[in-house]
């Protein structure tokens, strides 16, 4: 049962996108378009090959911003401001959400690839502000994405987080493989499961999951 699984649990460690709200608001991709367009004009290339990139970028090195630096050494600040700048009316507060994660026993913290005021914006459209007790992004390790290991260690040293105390919820599958690796409880949260080894649990729910600890 999840309420056992996670009975030595003191810190939750929450992915931001697609993880804290519905994928189905697709916010995402407004992200998508955004980056898209960033990669054109940094690049000179046009919708389609900036398109190839993009995709190309985030399966090789974890993210396109990652690409863009490793390979054409962009800048990551003016990136992570334009491609955040999207409308996030389309973000609903979500009370039950809310309570449950504030009924988590011990840390909440939230890490995600994007950056922390981005996250910020999200966590208060979605009702969730005052709930965690830190809030990282990409920048906060170095700019380094999500699945590499030194990104994780360096976000989980800096939080003083103990991994086997830990549980980690997020959306993409391969960014569960570290934690589990390093002896997190994990949880993928998405609305087709993927059966894994380093994945203990799945969901489409993230609030009924958590309703099932906490209750």
């Amino acid at each position: 049962m999840p309420k056992e699984s996670f009975a030595h649990v003191s810190t939750w460690v929450f992915d931001l996108d697609n993880t804290l709200y519905p994928p189905a608001v697709r916010l995402f991709d407004q992200i998508e378009v955004r980056m898209t367009r960033f990669v054109m004009d940094a690049l000179g290339v046009d919708q389609p090959q900036a398109d190839a990139l993009r995709r190309e970028y985030w399966r090789d090195y974890g993210t396109t911003l990652a690409g863009l630096m490793r390979v054409h050494g962009v800048d990551p600040g003016p990136y992570l401001t334009e491609v955040h700048e999207i409308d996030f009316s389309v973000l609903s507060p979500d009370a039950k959400l809310a309570a449950r994660i504030g009924a988590l026993p011990g840390r909440r913290i939230v890490y995600t690839n994007g950056c922390g005021p981005y996250a910020e914006r999200v966590i208060e459209a979605r009702g969730l502000s005052g709930l965690f007790d830190a809030v990282y992004g990409v920048e906060h390790a170095d700019f380094l994405p999500k699945p590499e290991r030194a990104a994780f260690e360096s976000i989980f040293a800096q939080d003083r987080l103990d991994p086997e105390t830990a549980a980690m919820f997020e959306d993409d599958p391969r960014n569960l493989e570290v934690p589990h690796a390093m002896g997190m409880r994990t949880v993928h949260v998405a609305e087709a499961a993927h059966e894994a080894d380093h994945i203990h649990h799945h969901t489409d729910d993230l609030a009924a999951f958590l309703g099932r600890i906490v209750d």
